[in-house]
């Protein structure tokens, strides 16, 4: 494993380019390892519906940087006490949708801490039955990351009042409010620590040691950075990937599935599915153009959608959603 120094950047648009810069370009045959702390930032999901998952006034207000990344997943809080972390690698076979393999390294480190910490739901570490780090995955070809956060001193009255949470995720968890389900690691210890000693210690724990002198690393030369520059201005700093243009539609369902909410919306015209759109905080691996797309100009009925979608595994852009799950949502 080789370690990529982000130069302490705070920017989340300049980390979330050099993530990705870095799984596209800087891969070779060893895993990578990206640690970032972004100042107050709302990371929304690949496939959410952006204006629904914040609260516009408040991140007005309090002027929050809005990004979404490349992995699928719910909307998550960002600022100088949440460690961001990025596990980088070519072995992609059984290993998406599989978050034990990665935090191996972070849970040793939380349980030499002394905090009880573990994997819980689809992609959560809890402490007590309460959140301190959320995760996702984007695969792309033939490499994968796995990235996640770790609450360590975050301000969470203002990551509660920033997120706009879905009442079905709400309701489906049992539970009355963000904050009584999220905690810091430090309402776990005696003595606190920053995020920037907990990743120091998780480095010991990989490398067996924090000197950067002896940590195998990326060597990101003027080349790279501009590539990083140039993927940060056409994606992560561009609005229309951020928010995006909320589609017209006429018919909208949802649902909760083991796999996340999947939220359709179809804007229908004389019984002919003019576009589709499908939100969620779901994970997948393809592109979602590459299915809703087979939906256009479909007749709104369900034989002819069934043979609009006959070639597609839907797991491969909704995991752990089969097509009759779907099909009930497009046309029950």
């Amino acid at each position: 494993m080789r370690y990529i120094d982000n130069l302490d950047i705070t920017d989340a648009t300049r980390n979330l380019a050099l993530e990705e810069y870095s799984i596209r370009h800087k891969l070779a045959d060893e895993d990578l390892l990206l640690f970032y702390v972004n100042h107050n930032a709302i990371i929304i999901g690949r496939n959410q519906n952006t204006i629904e998952e914040i609260d516009s006034d408040v991140v007005a207000a309090k002027q929050i940087q809005v990004v979404r990344r490349v992995s699928g997943g719910g909307a998550v809080y960002h600022d100088s006490g949440n460690l961001n972390f990025s596990f980088m690698t070519r072995d992609v076979n059984g290993r998406f949708n599989r978050y034990d393999t990665f935090n191996g390294p972070v849970l040793a480190v939380l349980h030499d801490l002394g905090i009880p910490a573990e994997l819980s739901g689809r992609n959560d570490i809890v402490v007590e039955g309460r959140k301190i780090s959320g995760n996702a995955q984007f695969a792309a070809s033939d490499r994968m990351l796995s990235h996640g956060t770790l609450l360590v001193d975050s301000d969470v009255d203002q990551l509660v009042a920033a997120l706009r949470p879905k009442p079905g995720k709400v309701e489906s968890k049992g539970i009355k409010s963000i904050r009584s389900r999220v905690a810091n690691i430090n309402e776990f210890l005696t003595t606190p620590i920053t995020a920037v000693e907990l990743r120091e210690r998780i480095l010991e724990k990989i490398f067996g040691t924090r000197n950067r002198t002896h940590i195998p690393s990326v060597t990101m030369h003027d080349a790279d950075w501009h590539g990083v520059a140039d993927l940060r201005a056409s994606r992560y700093a561009n609005w229309d990937w951020n928010y995006g243009r909320n589609p017209g539609a006429n018919v909208q369902r949802s649902q909760r599935f083991a796999g996340g909410e999947v939220d359709v919306r179809l804007d229908i015209q004389n019984n002919r599915i003019v576009a589709a759109s499908i939100f969620g905080d779901f994970m997948g691996q393809g592109e979602m153009s590459e299915l809703t797309s087979r939906l256009a100009d479909v007749t709104y009925e369900r034989d002819a959608i069934v043979h609009a979608l006959a070639d597609i595994d839907t797991t491969h852009y909704i995991a752990n959603v089969t097509m009759e799950e779907l099909l009930g949502l497009l046309v029950p």
